[in-house]
């Protein structure tokens, strides 16, 4: 199918409601299998008033039977409806659904597609009964590496599949990539896959597939087990907080922007202990702390002079002050107090200091 043909079919699909009944259809999909087999589907589907779905335990409990025994009874009865008149006859409800799943990008994570078929629980119910009983649908199983997911093309979910896959190996450990960043290097992998699938939102919808890259509230993008995308709790939110500003702040100030950026309730002192706590965190001046990942490192004024002249050599007194204030936010006396405790820095004749 070329791009413009696809273009036009998936904008008629995604222009309207569907064309069919789909409670009429369930119905009358459901009335071609034997009555045994239907009360199994209707059970398994959540087809019934209650919109209840059971699992094969649940139904062989109550029908004194093996789990097995209930499979079996669930595959001959969706064979029987694939094999009757109705099912035939249905052709065009399915090519509908077909046509919506290629307007979403023609591969889906089956919470997302279920989501956009129906806008109730018995609807979705409905239109999971047709994918499981259709014959142009494919279900893939969840894995490691990606979410359960339906296609209606087996050329473009592989290349798609593949593309996620390179995306992933090419991101670095703790690497965060802006949004639209991640999307070009996206669209570099996607080569062969139909231009008209290419938009933001397909875009999203296929990254949403990886169970191994994901987005922070920030929407940045990495490796789903970064530290900088897995958001567990409020030091990673401070942590968000903070680089976003792109500058040190007052924990006071952290734990405001964690409540505006993100909508989280977050106590002042609770905020300021895990900053505390954190290594990716260092106080560098009274209550305000900057990223370690900036050039900042743990310590006293002291311990950034005895840095400073260690990696320096011996500076006059405006050297080091000029240097130390680059990494704290100190009055420059308190850095000349700590310069002239002679217990741990020499001046030199020349006036020059060095580490005692």
């Amino acid at each position: 199918m070329n791009s413009a043909t696809l273009a036009k079919r998936t904008a008629a699909a995604s222009a309207g409601a569907f064309s069919f009944d789909n409670a009429a259809l369930a119905k009358r999909l459901l009335a071609a299998a034997p009555e045994r087999a239907r009360g199994v589907l209707s059970s398994r589907f959540g087809l019934g008033a209650s919109g209840k779905r059971e699992t094969l335990e649940a139904i062989g409990s109550r029908l004194r039977i093996t789990r097995e025994r209930v499979r079996q009874i669930e595959a001959a009865g969706l064979d029987a409806v694939r094999a009757s008149k109705a099912f035939k006859e249905s052709q065009a409800a399915f090519g509908d659904i077909a046509r919506h799943i290629e307007s979403l990008g023609a591969i889906v994570p089956e919470e997302a597609l279920l989501a956009a078929l129906g806008k109730d629980e018995k609807t979705r119910n409905r239109f999971r009964f047709f994918l499981v009983v259709g014959s142009t649908f494919f279900r893939e199983r969840e894995t490691d590496d990606f979410v359960a997911r339906w296609h209606v093309d087996s050329a473009t979910a592989k290349k798609i599949h593949d593309a996620l896959s390179k995306l992933y190996a090419s991101l670095k450990d703790d690497e965060v990539v802006p949004e639209g960043a991640l999307l070009d290097r996206f669209l570099d992998e996607l080569k062969g896959v139909n231009d008209a699938y290419k938009n933001e939102e397909v875009l999203k919808r296929w990254l949403s597939l990886s169970k191994r890259i994901g987005k922070n509230p920030l929407a940045e993008w990495g490796r789903a087990s970064s530290t900088a995308i897995r958001i567990k709790g409020i030091r990673d939110y401070a942590y968000l907080a903070i680089k976003r500003q792109g500058k040190p702040m007052h924990f006071s100030e952290v734990a405001k922007a964690i409540g505006t950026l993100f909508s989280k309730k977050a106590h002042i002192a609770t905020t300021h202990n895990e900053l505390i706590k954190d290594p990716r965190f260092v106080l560098v001046g009274r209550g305000l702390y900057g990223l370690t990942e900036w050039g900042y490192t743990p310590g006293v004024v002291r311990d950034v002079i005895r840095q400073v002249l260690e990696a320096n050599g011996p500076l006059a007194k405006e050297e080091v002050v000029k240097r130390v204030r680059q990494v704290r936010f100190v009055k420059d006396n308190t850095i000349l107090v700590n310069l002239n405790d002679p217990r741990y820095f020499k001046r030199m004749k020349d006036g020059r200091y060095t580490v005692r």
